[in-house]
């Protein structure tokens, strides 16, 4: 990616999409279609996961 900023706004972006979808998939947030779907409370923290790495690997590449 060209930026560290971009990065680190996409990963924090992809770890509050995870965050919201690992609580829907458990029930925790009501409303919605993937409300109780056991899909979304694995795929979530794989999210959450990935932004976080996003995150962290974006403030590796600022210091450099």
């Amino acid at each position: 990616m060209r930026s560290p900023v971009v990065r680190l706004v996409i990963g924090l972006l992809l770890a509050a999409a995870g965050a919201v979808w690992t609580l829907q998939g458990l029930g925790y947030l009501q409303g919605s279609s993937m409300t109780g779907v056991t899909l979304w409370a694995v795929v979530g923290p794989l999210v959450l996961l990935a932004g976080i790495w996003l995150a962290v690997s974006s403030r590796r590449a600022r210091r450099s």
